[in-house]
């Protein structure tokens, strides 16, 4: 009898000592008030409320890039986009002039030659040493050659697509087929609903790895972006955000427009998507023991608008930095609760190590830290700082300030009372703009002074 209790205590131990699995969700271009439970729009998304419900909301979080490929590369590495080298987009422009690349021209192009830097470490090479499954659903969106792949990155398992976005449907990028199924391009599911093909995958990642060793999945959805379609393939017209009809229906009689039901119609496919793997969690018995995080890479495009926030994607304005963030773990954090701590996507890589029972390696500098204490409310954020840079558009958050000067606008705003930036005080607070002019300029030098990395960095 007590060796059969030492033995049940044991194992209540060990379980309880369990390193938790993570699920770490990223939708495209969701603007920040883009949440049902967020009541500024029609917009419908019950499973992500329940997210909210369950954990932790915050209303001041911030991504390091106002679009997708630095801003996620942040996600992966806690490092600005000007640290770890891939401070640009990856992407084919010359499709904005309606050029088809041939498989010959598209082999040679930024699209399939950059990428994060192999030497740039990953949450997925960081989690693997400590003894996770990682894999690897949706958008990756970090470089599509062979060395870039997630494969390569720490992950095991990988479908998706390497480039900036594709056609729902066909799953090309302005005509060239972009689905990978680990690191060979794949035409398997041609014509279904992406959205459906990545809840499909990710349901099988999770079911294959639940309960037996703890998992990562990194869930980068490619919606609510427009589709990557040229328009002479949509009968002359560019086609916005695509969406199922069942979908787009539930929104008609709500919006103004067809593409603003595209928009809501695929955030809502998508809910519906995380609430199916949240329900595989619990059916494994896991729910307990994982870490549910989700936020958007950047500000919301072509959604209706931010506001109160002003602004939009590819803006240095709140609209284009400041996101929709929600981390539940039952136990850990507490439920239902909303903070305005100001907090960003740097935090994020050495939340999820410090979760996981693990460290960052002494060598590599990252520019976040644990928030958990600062989600559950035990302490203010340490975060006092935030600098951004997309080519000459640069922006500062210090405290309360902020400042911006970008060819969309400038200014110095105080957006403790002004969050929607429509009063610049720039002549009245003069000696603020020289301060926050003079903390920018020391991070670019602390920026440029860090070891060099590529794609885009001379060196």
């Amino acid at each position: 009898m007590i060796v059969r209790l030492l033995t049940c205590l044991l194992a209540t131990a060990s379980l309880a000592a369990a390193p938790p699995n993570i699920v770490l969700i990223v939708s495209d271009d969701q603007g920040w008030p883009d949440l049902g439970c967020m009541g500024l729009k029609p917009i419908q998304t019950p499973n992500l409320d329940r997210l909210a419900a369950a954990g932790v909301r915050a209303t001041q979080f911030y991504v390091t890039w106002p679009a997708c490929t630095p801003s996620r590369s942040s996600l992966l590495t806690g490092r600005y986009p000007q640290r770890n080298g891939l401070y640009d987009m990856v992407r084919n422009d010359l499709v904005n002039y309606g050029h088809r690349f041939t498989k010959e021209e598209y082999a040679v192009s930024p699209e399939m030659t950059l990428g994060l830097d192999p030497k740039e470490r990953t949450l997925g090479n960081l989690l693997k040493a400590a003894g996770y499954a990682c894999g690897v659903v949706g958008k990756w969106d970090m470089g599509q050659a062979k060395r870039y792949l997630p494969l390569q990155r720490g992950f095991d398992f990988f479908y998706g697509h390497g480039n900036n976005g594709i056609d729902y449907y066909t799953h090309e990028r302005y005509g060239i087929p972009s689905l990978f199924r680990g690191n060979v391009r794949t035409e398997e599911d041609k014509g279904t609903y992406v959205t459906e093909v990545f809840r499909r995958e990710a349901l099988y990642f999770v079911n294959e790895h639940a309960g037996r060793k703890p998992f990562f999945l990194y869930l980068p959805f490619n919606a609510p972006h427009g589709a990557s379609t040229l328009a002479e393939d949509n009968g002359g017209q560019k086609p916005g955000v695509q969406a199922p009809e069942a979908y787009k229906a539930r929104f008609r009689d709500k919006v103004k427009d067809e593409k603003l039901a595209g928009y809501y119609g695929a955030v809502a496919c998508m809910d519906e998507a995380i609430g199916a793997v949240m329900e595989a969690v619990a059916q494994a018995g896991q729910t307990e023991n994982t870490i549910f995080l989700f936020l958007s890479d950047n500000g919301g495009s072509g959604n209706g608008g931010n506001a109160p926030l002003k602004g939009s994607k590819s803006t240095m304005w709140e609209g284009g930095l400041r996101v929709p963030f929600l981390l539940a773990w039952p136990g850990r954090v507490p439920a239902g609760r909303v903070t305005d701590e100001f907090l960003t996507s740097l935090e994020i890589l050495p939340t999820l190590l410090a979760a996981a029972g693990t460290t960052a390696p002494k060598d590599l500098d990252l520019d976040g830290f644990d928030m958990l204490p600062v989600l559950r409310g035990d302490q203010p954020s340490p975060r006092t700082e935030m600098f951004w840079q997309r080519r000459s558009d640069r922006a500062a958050r210090v405290g309360h300030w902020k400042w911006l000067d970008s060819a969309k606008g400038k200014g110095l705003y105080d957006l403790l009372s002004d969050p929607g930036e429509t009063r610049d005080l720039s002549s009245e607070k003069p000696e603020v703009l020289e301060m926050m002019r003079g903390k920018f300029a020391a991070w670019r030098a602390a920026m440029d002074a860090t070891e060099p990395r590529g794609p885009f960095r001379d060196y």
